[in-house]
Formats: structure tokens, C-alpha cells, sequence
């Protein structure tokens, strides 16, 4: 948690060398204290979070993860 950011990373080993441990951002949600909401984003191939346009927020940290959990686009975890 950075801030007012939650951020889910997937950890794994690279494929070539599994000894060597890969992070890739997958969904993040920030906090906005005005609307009381958390707005989604995912990390597309181009290595920018953009907003998650199925569901572009949400009313709790916990509804933000049964949303990436689902991944029903595909985003998420591809």
C-alpha cells in the first residue's frame, strides 16, 4: 500500500530462469476521499495503469478484490 493505493502484484518464477523471482502489477485501486469510492485500474501491455472500464469503481477495498478475483474481461490476469 502506497499512499492511498493498494496495488496486487503477481510473484513468480521466470520462465527461462526459475531461480529468478518476476513482480508484474496487475490491478490497482486508489482511494478518492471526496466520493468515498475506490477507482480500479489494471496494467495493460503497455506498462500504464488504465482505468477499468467494466467497473471503474468501487464502494470498498473488499467488493475491489472479489471484482479482480473475477477478472470477467480478462485484464487482470489475462
Amino acid at each position: 500500500m502506497s499512499g492511498q493505493s493498494v496495488q496486487i502484484v503477481e510473484i513468480r518464477p521466470h520462465f527461462r530462469e526459475p531461480s529468478t523471482i518476476i513482480e508484474s502489477p496487475v490491478a490497482k485501486a486508489t482511494y478518492v476521499k471526496k466520493s468515498q469510492r475506490w477507482k480500479i485500474y489494471w496494467m495493460r501491455s503497455d506498462l500504464k495503469w488504465h482505468s477499468y472500464t467494466p467497473e471503474p469503481e468501487s464502494r470498498s477495498i473488499e467488493e475491489f478484490f472479489a471484482i479482480v478475483n473475477a477478472d470477467e474481461s480478462g485484464c487482470f490476469f489475462g
